[in-house]
């Protein structure tokens, strides 16, 4: 369950803990030096949790690794000051850093897959910590052990003794979390430490971090995109933008009566803010109208007129075309899938993934498919693409059974119905440039010769908003947002009727989320197109769908028009996905 921010922490006092003063922060380059962060400042007092927000590339996860010298190799601080606890450790020795690090300073960085190792075991790692920090003494698997139920893994004994991969992505972000208080750090740098869970996954992390860090009494550095997310878990918010700092101030003062016009865009890009908007139309009149006494800063850099011009580039829009009234071209009846489990001694059991699930699509529309994960979601989608074949259950395109089609029948299928995946890098080939990337699609299926092709992918790149210039590109070379307009108009290269999205946006910041979301609506209405939207996050959901189904445990628990499941949920799990939405709550 979402909540408000914890109050600031009793017996603060007047000294800032972590101050950082016009930091610059400069990093060496093959192409010459490149200005990170330019004249940054912040203020944490004890106990305080403070926000930094901000699109990637915006310095947020730069100036928070400076504060505790972790900046790479070719990174160095080039002016300002950083100072913790009253002491200047902007050059401080790598001893001293070291000294502060753990005991004084903790961090949870981003990803847990890439920040455990993956062969040492859970409470190996922990015990690491410990040992590195002078704490790990003859009880060290009962301390272990405790640091790990503080985090609240269950079992925590004998979660000690296994490995990452066998951790679900919320339990290996609570490990981070316990290798990041193990040593009972005054300061906490908690760098998108949920960014890659769930909602209510998220809400559960984030309210147990809160729990621990208040009896604590630890403050916390949040670096995150989500504006919502940060308003709700912070009493301050420092927002960045391009290495500088342009707005400071309360947490809700600014979601509520944004000034600059980059945090502007940053509170009309967030789907868990504009869900509640379009929940009331009278939401920004009523924002509009708050109180004029406010102590926020804001801070211009100097292309703020340029920004003002682009304010509104990549805001969500608040209008979703009325549900289709189209033919069925998609429908799923009484799907089913069943996994075999390889148990102990060699037994296998069976795992229910998908139980009966039946819905429709209409031609022209967007369904959701929403869920926590191991809700189902994905494999139903991968059945819809006749990449899994079901127990039990049919799947109907166009009239035809799918699980039917062979040879050249399933060959057209997999022309008209196409996917776009979470992750763009993973889903286009490193080795090939954004060309042959477009045409690979139209050399399989014989379309066209070489000239026409060429022509089709520039007209591809034009339709996604990207130059021509972008044809002899590497996917290497390209933003993630820019990955996913390729990976878009990949899909788009067989005019398909249908396109299955499965997390399609969640990986990416809420403007490119924004403008991505936008371009799905636009090309929907250009081109007649059917979305299959799988995805976590029902506030994304508002953004681009008709018609919602609500998967739990593998069940079809709700199904209803978008406006119905916002408006009058009908079941409490549903009830509690949109609770689980950060931030939306607040804008009341």
């Amino acid at each position: 369950m979402n909540k408000s921010p914890r109050p600031a922490a009793p017996g603060i006092d007047d000294v800032p803990l972590l101050e950082i003063r016009d930091l610059a922060i400069t990093f060496d380059t093959q192409g010459g030096e490149v200005h990170a962060v330019r004249n940054a400042h912040l203020t944490v007092m004890p106990g305080e949790t403070v926000a930094i927000v901000g699109e990637s590339g915006s310095g947020k996860s730069t100036t928070a690794l400076a504060a505790i010298g972790l900046l790479p190799s070719n990174g160095r601080v080039s002016g300002g000051q950083i100072i913790f606890d009253g002491e200047d450790i902007t050059h401080a020795s790598e001893k001293r850093i070291i000294e502060l690090r753990g005991n004084s300073i903790g961090m949870v960085p981003q990803d847990p897959m890439s920040n455990l190792n993956p062969v040492w075991k859970i409470g190996f790692q922990v015990k690491e910590t410990l040992k590195a920090n002078g704490l790990a003494g003859s009880n060290s698997k009962e301390r272990v052990a405790e640091v790990l139920a503080e985090a609240g893994l269950p079992d925590a004994a004998v979660r000690a003794k296994q490995y990452p991969h066998e951790f679900s992505g919320g339990m290996r972000q609570r490990a981070l979390i316990a290798i990041g208080l193990a040593c009972r750090p005054r300061l906490l740098i908690a760098d998108e430490p949920t960014s890659a869970l769930d909602v209510t996954v998220q809400g559960q992390i984030l309210d147990h971090l809160d729990r621990m860090t208040t009896e604590l009494n630890t403050a916390v550095l949040l670096i995150t995109h989500d504006l919502g997310l940060a308003a709700e878990r912070a009493e301050k918010l420092v927002v960045m933008y391009k290495g500088q700092v342009v707005e400071s101030g309360p947490a809700l003062e600014i979601l509520r009566n944004p000034r600059h016009p980059y945090t502007q865009r940053l509170v009309n890009s967030a789907p868990s803010l504009a869900s509640k908007r379009l929940q009331s139309g009278k939401a920004r009149e009523a924002l509009a109208a708050a109180a004029a006494a406010t102590t926020v800063e804001v801070r211009e850099p100097a292309d703020v007129r340029k920004m003002e011009a682009v304010a509104h580039e990549g805001e969500l829009s608040s209008h979703k075309k009325p549900a289709g009234r189209g033919e069925t071209i998609l429908e799923i009846k009484n799907l089913t899938k069943v996994f075999k489990l390889r148990g102990s001694l060699g037994k296998s059991t069976d795992f229910k993934a998908v139980d009966n699930v039946s819905f429709s699509v209409k031609r022209g529309t967007t369904m959701a498919i929403v869920g926590e994960s191991g809700s189902g979601k994905s494999t139903v989608a991968q059945m819809a693409l006749s990449l899994l074949a079901p127990t039990e259950g049919s799947i109907l395109f166009d009239g035809v059974e799918v699980n039917t089609l062979k040879g050249k029948a399933l060959f057209d299928f997999r022309r008209r119905v196409q996917p776009i995946f979470q992750d763009p890098y993973g889903s286009l080939d490193p080795m090939f440039n954004i060309y042959r990337t477009i045409e690979e699609p139209l050399k399989i299926h014989k379309i066209g010769n070489a000239k026409s092709r060429e022509k089709k992918v520039r007209e591809l790149l034009d339709q996604v908003s990207m130059p021509s210039s972008t044809m002899q590109r590497f996917p290497n070379e390209l933003s993630g947002g820019q990955r996913q307009r390729i990976a878009i108009a990949r899909a788009l290269a067989l005019n398909p009727d249908v396109i299955i999205c499965d997390e399609a946006v969640s990986a990416l910041d809420v403007l490119v989320q924004a403008q991505v979301l936008n371009l799905l609506n636009e090309l929907q209405e250009e081109l007649g197109l059917t979305y299959l939207f799988i995805t976590h996050d029902l506030a994304v959901v508002r953004q681009i769908a008709d018609d919602v189904s609500v998967m739990q445990h593998g069940r079809l628990v709700e199904q209803a028009t978008t406006d119905e499941v916002f408006n009058n949920p009908q079941q409490q799990y549903t009830q509690d996905l949109l609770s689980a939405i950060p931030g939306a709550q607040l804008l009341i």
